[in-house]
């Protein structure tokens, strides 16, 4: 990236003369240090608000820096060639000039800057691209159908957005105030906003502001979603928030939190947006909030779109109250891999993520079911008498059976396939197995059915990300990342004893794959490899190596239960190892384990359940944001990376916490293990899945495995000859190579594009062709 400051230059002390153009131009914020002046002859234009090539909603926040030896009052900036310096604000302290432009047209926009008005010379120039508030800037074309909701949508005040004004489910922006009771200790929408009742509670901030504990919520619709920001605010004192005039209960802080969730996430606005902007603890401190639904995987199960949803939401908080501190981000479960998926595809959006529940990516949850749903089908269905209990374990690697099916259930998330009858027995939480999973907001009549409505919305992972799986020219279906070619089934088992040759035989003969339509098949299921290639691309497959490997990432379980509801240990391990593959090690991660079991969340949390999530997220909390406070106010010339290695509080380490109501920590390096090697593993085992039991790795992200020829070498008995040759049936092209990287297997392109910004974009076919992008 290039800046006009690098390209710059003086013909005489005042009198600057060069027209600079600069297609892409990373924002960052102001210095505020003096003696970083700029040296003569030198302007240099910075967009605060986002990057200059994703400007959005028509408006952008601007920083001018200014040479020594000019006059700030000298300087004129001209947008499109509208002189609208009136609107920028002068700081002589660090020589900037900072101003909001408005009135930006779709498309390219131009911003000059001249020492003197009326002059045809320019300083230095800067193009903008904006695109409108609807979007799409990056995610591709908008998919269809989409319901809009923000007739359902509720506000603080308990009104509703009210209908969408277009088919982009647009709504005028509402604010509403909450403020803190004394009486109840909860929030309660205030009266008004020209007084203040008597029992509103006072709060002090991070930064030692002592304020009345009033929060401004704003709502209103960006990319097609509603999003919400909150902030400290007083409407009887404060002036009306601005990018010069930020609020002075913020703490200049800004927290992105996601929602949970995944089945049913398509085609819909969303009528919630899964996760709170108010939080009664941090937004007492300062801490300003931001989401939208569609950073709500119920709503939207498309990573990549949450990534450029959270782009323009922060660009929006940017421009209504200026450049954060720093920007982290929080979520569970669905929200633990939204948030470390946008933080790796988008560096630079947040410095730091803490989550829980975790899992490496939607993906890895689906493509896990998909295999552990051929083992349900084969071992209820084809074979239901061939195996003991024990054995199908010992295959599937879960820790008993309920655990199985509940992760094999989790294929319904790629089954478009309505009212599907399944074996798998009902789960006492989640019920049966269910396909084609809808929100109700969706039209039956736009609703996919293979033989009723062949062109209705398919509800998958894959279509409802088929901007970034690609489609079939040929089915217009999306394209698909599963496969199960050369997988052996069973091999752990089978070498550890726990199975026969013959079972092991019989199992890899009959296991068979799946079609487009989630439908059990007696062929094996080649993935479509450019579809592994995209996903892995656009960090759909959690990559680990972009954004993650400059920021804090601390990873907790809060919910730890192998036994049901498929949120199992592996996948946090699986995400850790994904970061050591991608950076060489994990110094920037840090795992603590310890938490209740789903039951609990469902129901009343014990004594010692309470007290060990209360104490892992205050403790985990406090420990992170000194971590991400302490790399920002780190100027030095480190990279990123060696900034959050260098600053990890030194007692901030691997562990995990007793199950007490007097938790304590236990600092104990992490491993994936079942047995009780250490204090960790023996208060909280970690069991296995179908691919890791098949030999593939812990990491999961080899979604297509290179293929070597038969080895005996790999088994621990000996085949006879016609064994060896039922084999080599089974796998006439040969076995999954596990040390070797996955077909299609590269890390991901950090800001990539899908469309319509042609900026970084990988649309293009060819583009995956590109050895330089595999790894």
């Amino acid at each position: 990236m290039i800046s006009t400051r690098q390209l710059a230059h003086a013909s005489s002390a005042t009198k600057l003369v060069m027209a600079v153009t600069v297609a892409a131009l990373v924002g960052a914020a102001p210095t505020g240090l003096a003696d970083e002046r700029l040296p003569q002859g030198q302007f240099d234009i910075k967009v605060l608000s986002s990057r200059p090539y994703l400007v959005s909603g028509g408006s952008a926040l601007l920083e001018v820096d200014v040479p020594n030896q000019v006059a700030l009052s000298e300087v004129h900036v001209f947008v499109n060639g509208a002189d609208v310096t009136a609107g920028f604000h002068s700081n002589t302290a660090d020589g900037t000039l900072t101003g909001l432009v408005t009135g930006l047209r779709i498309g390219e926009n131009v911003v000059q800057i001249s020492p003197e008005p009326g002059r045809d010379e320019v300083s230095a120039e800067l193009h903008l691209t904006n695109y409108p508030l609807t979007g799409p800037m990056i995610s591709g074309p908008h998919i269809q159908p989409f319901i809009c909701q923000t007739a359902t949508f509720v506000l603080a005040d308990g009104t509703t957005l009210g209908p969408s004004l277009d088919a982009d489910c647009s709504a005028p922006t509402r604010i509403n105030y909450v403020y803190m009771s004394k009486t109840t200790g909860k929030f309660t929408p205030l009266p008004s906003s020209t007084s203040l009742p008597a029992d509103v509670a006072m709060t002090t901030t991070t930064a030692g502001m002592s304020v009345p504990y009033v929060v401004r919520v704003e709502t209103g619709t960006l990319n097609r979603g509603i999003y919400q920001s909150s902030i400290l605010f007083d409407p009887t004192m404060d002036p009306a928030p601005s990018p010069f005039s930020p609020p002075k209960g913020w703490n200049r802080r800004l927290i992105g939190v996601h929602g949970s969730g995944c089945p049913g996430g398509w085609y819909i606005q969303g009528p919630v947006e899964g996760a709170s902007v108010l939080d009664p603890v941090l937004s007492g401190q300062g801490y300003a909030f931001f989401t939208n639904t569609l950073n709500h995987p119920t709503n939207s199960c498309n990573a990549f779109l949450a990534g450029e949803t959270t782009i323009m939401n922060k660009e929006h908080f940017i421009k209504t109250f200026g450049v954060p501190e720093f920007t982290v981000s929080m979520g569970g479960s669905g929200g633990a891999y939204t948030s470390a998926q946008v933080a790796d595809e988008f560096p630079g959006i947040f410095q730091g993520i803490l989550i829980s529940a975790t899992f490496p990516d939607a993906q890895a949850i689906a493509l896990s079911g998909m295999h552990g749903h051929l083992l349900t089908n084969y071992f209820l269905v084809t074979n239901p008498t061939g195996f003991t209990g024990d054995q199908q374990l010992a295959v599937t690697g879960y820790k008993d059976l309920r655990a199985w099916y509940d992760a094999a259930a989790q294929s319904g998330r790629t089954d478009p396939v309505p009212g599907r009858v399944d074996p798998i027995p009902p789960s006492p939480i989640l019920g049966p197995y269910t396909s084609a999973v809808w929100s109700p907001a969706v039209p039956v009549s736009l609703r996919y059915d293979p033989v009723t409505n062949a062109r209705g919305a398919r509800p998958t992972i894959f279509d409802v990300a088929r901007n970034i799986y690609g489609v079939d020219p040929a089915t217009g279906l999306a394209l698909r990342a599963f496969d199960n070619v050369g997988v052996q089934y069973g091999l752990n088992a089978l070498n550890a004893g726990a199975i026969t040759k013959q079972q092991f035989l019989d199992l890899n003969m009959h296991i068979g794959g799946f079609d487009h339509d989630a439908n059990f098949i007696v062929s094996r299921t080649v993935a479509d490899v450019e579809a592994i290639k995209r996903a892995a691309t656009a960090d759909v497959t959690l990559g680990a190596g972009g954004g993650l490997s400059s920021i804090p990432f601390f990873d907790t379980s809060g919910l730890f239960d192998e036994t049901q509801l498929y949120h199992y240990q592996w996948y946090h391990f699986a995400a850790r190892q994904r970061v050591i593959e991608a950076n060489g090690n994990g110094d920037t991660h840090v795992m603590w384990r310890g938490g209740v079991a789903i039951g609990e969340l469902l129901g009343t949390p014990t004594p010692a359940g309470a007290a060990l999530l209360t104490t892992v997220s205050t403790s985990s909390w406090v420990k992170f944001i000194q971590w991400v406070a302490a790399v920002n106010a780190d100027k030095s010339d480190l990279s990123q990376r060696e900034k959050a290695i260098r600053h990890r509080p030194h007692d901030l380490v691997d562990g995990c916490w007793t199950y007490s109501t007097n938790p304590q920590f236990v600092a104990e390096a992490q491993t994936w293990s079942r047995l009780p090697d250490s204090q960790c593993n023996a208060l909280w085992p970690s069991y296995s899945n179908p691919l890791k039991e098949a030999g593939g790795p812990l990491a999961a992200n080899t979604l297509k495995c290179q293929l070597k020829s038969l080895d005996s070498s790999d088994y621990t008995m000996s085949f006879t000859p016609s064994e060896w040759s039922e084999l080599q049936q089974i796998f006439p092209n040969g076995v999954c190579d596990w040390s070797k990287p996955g077909v299609g297997f590269r890390l991901a392109r950090p800001w990539a594009s899908f469309g319509p910004s042609p900026v970084n974009r990988v649309f293009d076919g060819a583009d995956f062709d590109d050895p330089e992008v595999d790894r």
